[in-house]
């Protein structure tokens, strides 16, 4: 018998389209993503030269494990943007989450941090009130100067 002659396989079929609308969806989010850094990209890079022209001294940041207590040391300076410590942005003007994985080593040595890019929304998915578009917290923080908890 010859393949185009054998009835089809619906299993092998069903998984080959899950699969198929797996790498779409996936493909989707990607582009989605992409363009949200884009837009954000340029805004954080702007805070943070607007922080260095408002004379707001940069901090050497810390990370907070996310199970556990207490901060480890980083290797990124910059200013944090929200109370909660959670997030920054750096002098060099990209986006820190700084949320790591608890470690003895991390405590002691403290810890590399990656930039990642930025959401429009930060906190989205959150408790009630902890959400908000990034333009505006920008600029709240902005607008504190100096007096921003750190």
């Amino acid at each position: 018998m010859s393949p185009e002659s054998e009835p089809p396989d619906p299993v092998a079929a069903r998984r080959r389209q899950a699969r198929e609308n797996a790498e779409y969806h996936h493909a989707v989010a990607a582009r989605a993503a992409e363009a949200e850094a884009r837009r954000t990209a340029p805004m954080v890079a702007t805070f943070a030269e607007a922080m260095r022209s408002a004379g707001v001294d940069a901090t050497r940041l810390r990370a907070r494990p996310y199970s556990g207590g207490g901060s480890l040391r980083t290797d990124v300076v910059g200013w944090y943007v929200r109370r909660d410590q959670r997030a920054a942005v750096g002098t060099d003007g990209r986006w820190y989450v700084l949320v790591v994985a608890p470690s003895l080593r991390g405590r002691v040595l403290g810890v590399h941090v990656e930039p990642s890019d930025a959401p429009l929304q930060v906190g989205a998915g959150g408790r009630d009130g902890d959400s908000v578009a990034l333009d505006v917290l920008l600029r709240l923080r902005l607008d504190a100067g100096a007096d921003f908890p750190s």
